[in-house]
């Protein structure tokens, strides 16, 4: 039987979305624009992930009365396991934590240094002009679980033996993999393929698990029972870190006991600066954390709402904005010992913005400075949010750099080992120039909103350089456009790589007609805008709306 689309004598009705845009409901009943799904509320606690094991692990621990920062390690760790093409425990991880208590914001920095025997003389004994991609050489220290181990002695009430527990149990009993990780895990498989180690852990039948086939991982689960049992002292001066110094050491590389035992992860002050009246917080160098907070304030002196949400307008002046940030960035990221605080300050001042306003032609796009390192750091990382019922919130990302890192397993640890070290160059005079005991540039950034001191968003994008500008176009969309704390995130992205303008396919035909008319060059934007998770808490109720990226396999649940 035939089913008209219309009954005979209905109307089919328009509603206005959170933008303005008249759009047809269809089928859906909220009749929302961006939306795929109800965003989830709640009252008690809230987290949101890239995949759903990890965001139930970490639910439970809010329903046992354990905090924000107990489920974001539960979380953390989950995903190691179960997304190990983004992230494991041989990667690093940054934090920001807004602490109920005394109402305050702390940073964590527990990103790696490089081995104290990484100075540039050395790269050039061994024929380099450049960093490598992959490879013994680009493996610095790995920071997570020494960061897990200080947001737990900080801020949580479980120790880390408890928190490990779900994470432990999929890495011994197996996990089904789930579908977009199955195709990152398929796309790295040949890189993975090269190192035995590596092979026999992640491709236990000589090829990469398919969606819905169980995945284990036994090696990891006894290294990650060593850190439950012994603690952080297991991986960085025990027999993991012995483990990971003989498997480097047999391959030429250059990290070492010494390099491990001497890891420390440090608190740091947030940089922030205010949108709109909105305080915008970030992760200071070595992260682009600046980035995002230079886009923001340029794009702070055009009225962006007049413009139109992802008009050509709005979208070639983000673009615009994040060339000159991007060009910043080249110059001067590198570790926070080696960028002069006073510089860090101007960049991201409401003056150096009214001075940069001037070099956006908004009719013409501007040509693109040749950066060090754009179009290398597509990034391969994982983020993830949680709030409690308390009021404490952290917003934690960690990340391998690269799927499955240096592509190299050390010996039988299970544990893929990150190329975060191909992050420096090898430029003299760099700031980012490799060094012993040096922190290279990094592009992971978790990202928090105040409103009046108090956490309205906690959020954050991963992908590489897609982050800071990811960042500016969320903020602007939740700021300037009203969109709510899901659609912020699911509506559709531009994303400029190096000379390339990458749009998603919600970005209209008339929108790409007139960017390519002020000169931008367009590519198909699929797969390159990473993965968003959200909190945002009512200032009034306390009340938290969960949101996460359908781009991903993950979840925002609360209770």
């Amino acid at each position: 039987m035939r089913i008209p689309l219309l009954a005979v004598g209905c109307t089919l009705s328009l509603v206005t979305s959170s933008s303005g845009q008249s759009v047809v409901p269809g089928d859906r009943p909220a009749g929302r624009l961006h939306a795929t799904r109800s965003a989830p509320v709640a009252r008690h606690g809230m987290i949101a992930t890239s995949q759903a094991l990890a965001s139930a692990a970490g639910l439970k621990v809010l329903q046992d009365g354990g905090n924000a920062i107990d489920a974001a390690v539960t979380a953390a760790a989950v995903l190691a396991v179960v997304e190990p093409p983004m992230n494991g425990i041989g990667g690093d991880l940054f934090a920001i934590v807004y602490d109920a208590k005394t109402k305050k914001v702390y940073g964590l920095d527990s990103s790696g240094r490089a081995s104290h025997r990484a100075t540039p003389e050395e790269f050039a004994r061994r024929g380099l002009t450049a960093m490598p991609e992959y490879g013994p050489l680009t493996v610095d220290v790995p920071g997570v679980v020494e960061g897990w181990s200080q947001l737990l002695a900080r801020f949580g009430t479980r120790p880390l033996a408890v928190a490990l527990q779900p994470a432990i149990g999929y890495a011994r009993d197996g996990f089904g993999v789930q579908e977009i990780a199955a195709d990152d895990w398929q796309e790295a498989a040949p890189r993975v393929a090269r190192d035995p180690a590596a092979a026999r852990t992640f491709l236990p039948e000589g090829r990469a698990p398919r969606s819905g086939e169980i995945f284990r991982n036994p090696n990891l689960a006894r290294s990650l029972e060593l850190i439950a049992k012994d603690g952080r002292d297991a991986f960085y001066k025990g027999a993991i870190a012995q483990a990971i110094s003989a498997d480097m050491k047999a391959r030429d590389g250059l990290l070492d006991l010494e390099d491990l035992a001497a890891h420390q992860a440090e608190w740091v002050e947030p940089i922030s600066t205010s949108y709109r009246g909105v305080e915008v917080l970030e992760m200071p160098p070595s992260t682009q954390g600046f980035v995002a907070l230079e886009m923001l304030n340029i794009m702070e002196g055009f009225d962006l709402k007049a413009m139109g949400h992802n008009s050509a307008d709005a979208l070639h002046l983000v673009t615009e904005a994040k060339k000159i940030a991007f060009a910043d960035r080249a110059a001067i990221l590198a570790d926070r010992d080696f960028v002069p605080k006073a510089t860090l300050a101007r960049l991201i001042s409401k003056e150096y913005a009214a001075k940069r306003r001037p070099d956006i032609d908004m009719r013409k796009a501007a040509s693109s400075a040749s950066l060090d390192f754009a179009g290398r750091d597509l990034g391969d990382t994982i983020y993830m949010t949680v709030a409690d019922g308390a009021g404490n919130v952290i917003s934690l990302i960690q990340s391998l750099f690269d799927s499955f890192g240096a592509g190299i397993v050390a010996g039988d640890t299970g544990i893929a080992l990150h190329n975060r070290g191909a992050g420096f160059v090898l430029t003299p005079g760099h700031p980012d120039r490799i060094g012993p005991r040096k922190r290279p540039l990094h592009t992971l950034v978790p990202a928090m909103l105040l409103k009046d001191g108090k956490p309205w968003v906690s959020f954050g994008v991963m992908g590489g350089d897609n982050q800071a500008q990811a960042h500016a176009q969320v903020v602007a969309n939740l700021v300037d456009f009203g969109l709510d704390v899901r659609d912020a995130g699911e509506a559709a992205r531009m994303r400029h790589v190096v000379s390339r303008l990458a749009l998603e396919s919600g970005i209209g035909a008339d929108v790409r007609r007139e960017l390519t008319a002020r000169g931008h060059v367009l590519v198909d934007g699929r797969g390159l805008m990473g993965g968003y998770q959200a909190i945002q808490i009512d200032p009034a109720t306390g009340v938290m709306t969960g949101g996460s990226d359908l781009r991903k396999d993950g979840l925002a649940i609360g209770w």
